[in-house]
């Protein structure tokens, strides 16, 4: 059998739980827009509902109805993921899969796998964005938690071991995948980032900062922000005016609800907020306005939003887990604290309001560093990486073509 031909432009599969909406946030449209210089991009996610979506910009969008049960998600994403990776493969040459984590790394190598038997060699390259071991757990309760764990594991394993390449997006994710595929290849770059408009929003004029503090992700257990309420109701007393803003969607509807117990429970109606999901322009207006960010997570791959806080010139409080520490030099540009330390969280919320100059120096150094760290070109640079070391060569492809 022949391999059928395929255009000199790279044909990149990106296969991930993502939801996209249309038309694309302003902040997706700048990603894909940058990333469009690397080739002919095909994205496979979920649509925001249950209206399954096709639709160009700057990307071929394949969006999969988003059911209500993260089971049934997961069966979907096997059947019907599995389906397209297959068609785009067959119809449009795909050479590189780029699973983002490794559970849709099994979808992609089975589709791989597959293709192969037609004469399709296709690379698969295997994303990790934080503790794929941990996280599920963590985010939500789930039943039989025993089995779901031991099979996740080993479809984990199924899909990095078949992997060609992998990207880790901080040294903690990459020593995490060294763990696991010690031979592997692994490519480390950062998550995307919408740097320019939060650098924008730190280069603008700084009001004066006010005690608020501001919880920027999903509300869910394994981000700890039960500990931040519990660290400012410490607080709360002593700085009658202090503020607390949380901006997320509510990823876990109970949590959500537990957290707002919280605060009725603490007598801090009124000065707690929640926000519900903000958009990147509005998030980074916020951030440049407030005294302190605090990510108070149990586990973080990379802590994007720490990233943009720093950009917007507002120091942050994190977590000693994951990526953090790689982001945030303790005493310079915020502050580090062990998981789940309220009383230490609370005398450090403390420590800014009361030196809110020094803060604002804190916020100063931490601008100048999110600035060196991101880039949209070195972003495409580690995909040009990934690309190159997935893309199956000429030889590979004939060789492929002659074992049928």
């Amino acid at each position: 059998m022949v391999l059928k031909d395929r255009s000199l432009t790279t044909q990149v599969c990106f296969l991930g739980g993502a939801r996209y909406v249309r038309p694309l946030d302003a902040t997706s449209a700048k990603k894909f827009r940058a990333m469009r210089s690397l080739g002919d991009i095909y994205v496979v996610g979920f649509a925001a509902g249950l209206k399954p979506q096709v639709f160009s910009a700057f990307a071929r969008f394949y969006l999969l109805p988003q059911l209500p049960l993260v089971p049934f998600r997961y069966v979907e994403m096997l059947l019907l993921g599995f389906s397209v990776v297959l068609w785009l493969i067959f119809r449009h040459g795909v050479q590189v899969i780029v699973a983002q984590s490794p559970y849709e790394g099994f979808v992609a190598a089975l589709a791989v796998k597959f293709a192969s038997w037609f004469g399709y060699r296709v690379g698969l390259a295997v994303e990790v964005h934080g503790d794929f071991e941990a996280s599920l757990f963590s985010y939500r309760t789930i039943k039989f938690s025993r089995l779901y764990r031991f099979l996740m594991n080993r479809i984990a394993r199924y899909s990095i071991a078949r992997a060609d390449v992998l990207r880790a997006i901080s040294q903690s994710t990459k020593e995490h995948l060294r763990r696991w595929a010690p031979a592997k290849p692994i490519v480390q770059f950062s998550a995307w980032t919408d740097i320019e408009t939060f650098l924008a929003s730190g280069n603008e004029p700084k009001p004066d900062l006010t005690n608020t503090v501001l919880y920027a992700g999903v509300l869910a257990p394994l981000k700890g922000v039960h500990h931040l309420i519990d660290a400012f109701g410490l607080i709360a007393p002593r700085f009658t005016n202090a503020q607390l803003v949380i901006a997320g969607a509510e990823q876990n509807k109970s949590y959500a609800a537990t957290l707002r117990r919280q605060v009725v429970a603490l007598d801090l109606r009124g000065r707690v907020q929640f926000t519900g999901a903000l958009s990147q322009q509005e998030l980074a207006r916020r951030m440049a306005q407030v005294a302190v960010l605090v990510l108070p997570s149990h586990s973080e791959g990379f802590g994007r939003v720490v990233l943009e806080a720093m950009a917007a010139g507002t120091p942050v409080i994190g977590s000693r887990v994951g990526g953090i520490p790689e982001l945030i030099e303790d005493g310079v540009r915020g502050f580090l604290l062990p998981p789940g330390d309220e009383a230490a969280l609370a005398e450090k919320i403390r420590w800014v309001f009361e030196n809110l100059d020094q803060a604002r120096a804190m916020g100063r150094a931490a601008h100048g560093f999110a600035a060196r760290l991101f880039s949209t070109a070195g972003y495409l640079q580690g995909y040009r990486q990934i690309f190159a070391m997935a893309e199956p060569t000429s030889e590979q492809r004939e060789h492929a073509a002659s074992t049928l």
